[in-house]
């Protein structure tokens, strides 16, 4: 856990790092921590979730394009956290 946890930091710290770095270049740079994805390996290891509660990949990758997109003006630096229904 301990090797999970400081990668994740690692990252966070990173995409903060590379927002500071890049701002004069107008590049953004964001990260997105989503919760558990429902996927069929996800839901192979763990059958008794509730997967109804999980992510959907189209959720996280409709938050990664609008981030990806000239609409996106402002958001740099940031962590989005995608979670499904908690």
């Amino acid at each position: 856990m301990t090797a999970y946890t400081a990668s994740k930091a690692a990252i966070a710290a990173l995409t903060q790092a590379l927002a500071a770095e890049l701002s004069g270049e107008q590049i953004l740079v964001n990260a997105v921590a989503p919760s558990a994805i429902d996927t069929p390996a996800n839901r192979k290891a763990m059958p008794n979730a509730d997967f109804s509660k999980w992510v959907k990949p189209k959720e996280i990758a409709r938050q990664m394009m609008f981030l990806a997109t000239r609409e996106n003006t402002a958001t740099s630096g940031g962590i989005i956290p995608i979670f499904g229904k908690i």
